[in-house]
């Protein structure tokens, strides 16, 4: 999944807003909290996608090839995407889908509310 793919993407999730911040990093956000991030963090020439995860998912990507604990946000279950053969773009759509509800579950049922959303429904694959 190429940046471009990724913003077009993360555009159709309900009330999120986009930023370019930390260094030309497209940054993903849902009530002004982070869900997913496309950056050029680290070596190489591609860009890599970064995305929040349950304790389990991130516990288990970890281990897989071309996926790393993300740069800065590991702490917080976030991984990152080194390798664009680690993962098909439907499974990227999919853990994106999984970051935005996790953050979405995090705001508050008013702030919810006042974006119009409600906590997507659960993916059983993730």
């Amino acid at each position: 999944m190429n940046r471009a793919e990724f913003d077009t993407y993360c555009r159709s999730l309900k009330a999120t807003t986009n930023v370019e911040q930390w260094g030309g990093a497209t940054v993903w956000k849902i009530g002004g909290k982070i869900f997913a991030i496309c950056s050029h963090w680290g070596e190489g020439p591609a860009d890599r996608i970064s995305f929040k995860c349950s304790d389990m998912t991130y516990a288990i990507l970890c281990e897989q090839n071309g996926i790393v604990p993300a740069p800065y946000l590991a702490r917080a279950k976030w991984v990152q995407i080194n390798d664009p053969d680690a993962m098909s773009d439907d499974d990227i759509r999919t853990y994106i889908k999984a970051a935005y509800r996790i953050i979405t579950g995090k705001l508050t049922r008013r702030k919810r509310a006042e974006l119009g959303v409600e906590l997507p429904e659960k993916s059983s694959a993730r």
